[in-house]
């Protein structure tokens, strides 16, 4: 065996009752989450509470409740997400609809909920988020081979998506609405959708989107700034031209942990939207292209495991984690893309690693559902092989099968299971 063969095998899970790079990955950004946000939040929790470390130890409790929270669900079977995904869905709409009615506006947006008893306020279209993905997975579960055939069962989701994308828009929350329409055309590609329905589809989102953008005139700020933040650098350009000047100063090593001057009250929401901004300026391009590798790294093993569980047949896992990668993956390229210049300016946190209860919670929710559907699809592929050899020589279903004991694959076998 090569060097490089005995390096893959190392560092192989196939062994292990769950994926512990995916764990590893996870647990990784959110400690580097919590660092930064103490560090970037330390002056503006002085100067609005006298607490320095008020905004850290909120993001402490934060965590300790997402652990929680993702322990609990660990628990769940996915069979109980697959049942309850079309009350799930309805459970997102309707906090959208609420939040729109009785929501607390910051900033002109109306996007939270103040829940009494509850220490902080729930975002309903972080909710949703999860709820679509559970309900869009159950969904091309039961009709896979109408999506595949008939325009009918190809729009149906998409017609939820419009009506969910109108309520994120009154908000407004215009990330958001994106985030999502990613998700569910990435699901039905995943899913084998014909690729000119997507291409037509493509053109209208983007004729959409244009109108959007030019409708208020906030947004149509925000793209000429992006355009040319330094024309106007203390107006509508200020966020990007702030958190260039972060990156700049950052280099390649950065100016030490703790260390950021942007953060002293020049760049705005430092500890949230552009928290990693601040990363860059005190970790430097080695710090920030660490974090950007821990966040591909997740993405790739959550896409390792929706793919093993459409190749052990079960639609539901797959389509749910690939949508948990889609989410996760354009959320964070989001917001690395707008705090570096590469887009314009989007309210849209960093998930796992930005200040934020509602935002913490769902993505650790996320990643306990992973694990479960990798737990699972591993105790299936065991009972399935119970004389899979161990590395210790004894029978061990954990070991998937070698390219030559697994029997040749059917070209329909990328279609999962319809039932």
């Amino acid at each position: 065996m090569s060097r490089l063969g005995r390096l893959r095998e190392r560092l192989s899970t196939r062994d292990q009752p769950f994926d512990s790079w995916l764990v590893i990955a996870t647990l990784a950004l959110m400690l580097i989450g919590w660092v930064m946000v103490t560090s970037a939040s330390s002056e503006v929790a002085a100067s609005l509470t006298g607490n320095p470390w008020y905004f850290s130890t909120r993001h402490g409790i934060f965590l300790v409740m997402a652990l929680a929270a993702a322990a609990f669900v660990l628990r769940m079977p996915l069979a109980w997400w697959k049942v309850n995904g079309p009350l799930l869905l309805l459970v997102g709409i309707a906090l959208l609809v609420l939040v729109l009615l009785v929501g607390r506006e910051v900033n002109g947006s109306k996007r939270w909920l103040s829940i009494p008893g509850v220490p902080f306020n729930l975002q309903a279209s972080e909710v949703a988020k999860l709820c679509l993905i559970a309900y869009m997975a159950g969904y091309l579960e039961r009709f896979l081979p109408q999506v595949r055939r008939h325009w009918g069962a190809f729009l149906r989701p998409l017609l939820i998506l419009a009506v969910i994308g109108v309520l994120l828009i009154l908000e407004p929350d215009y990330g958001a609405a994106v985030v999502m329409t990613g998700c569910v055309m990435g699901m039905l590609l995943m899913a084998g959708a014909p690729w000119g329905r997507f291409l037509l589809l493509a053109l209208l989102v983007a004729a959409g989107g244009a109108l959007l953008a030019i409708a208020e005139p906030y947004r149509l700020a925000r793209l000429t700034s992006f355009a040319d933040p330094w024309a106007d650098q203390f107006a509508s350009g200020y966020q990007l031209t702030q958190a260039l000047i972060a990156f700049g100063r950052g280099s390649w090593l950065g100016m030490g942990l703790g260390n950021s001057v942007q953060k002293l009250f020049y760049l705005p929401e430092a500890h949230t939207d552009f928290v990693f901004a601040v990363l860059a300026e005190e970790l430097g391009l080695f710090g920030a292209a660490g974090v950007v590798g821990l966040f591909a790294l997740l993405i790739w093993r959550a896409m390792a495991v929706g793919r093993r569980a459409e190749l052990a047949g079960f639609p539901f896992a797959a389509y749910l984690s690939y949508g948990i990668a889609l989410v996760v993956g354009a959320q964070a390229f989001i917001n690395i893309a707008v705090s570096s210049g590469m887009l314009p300016t989007k309210g849209l946190t960093l998930p796992l690693l930005s200040y934020g209860g509602s935002s913490l919670l769902v993505s650790a929710v996320m990643m306990a559902l992973l694990l479960r559907a990798d737990i699972e699809t591993r105790q299936a592929r065991r009972r399935a092989s119970p004389t899979a050899p161990r590395a210790d020589g004894r029978g061990d279903a954990s070991a998937s099968p070698s390219p030559s004991q697994r029997p040749a694959q059917r070209p329909t076998q990328r279609q999962g299971v319809a039932k």
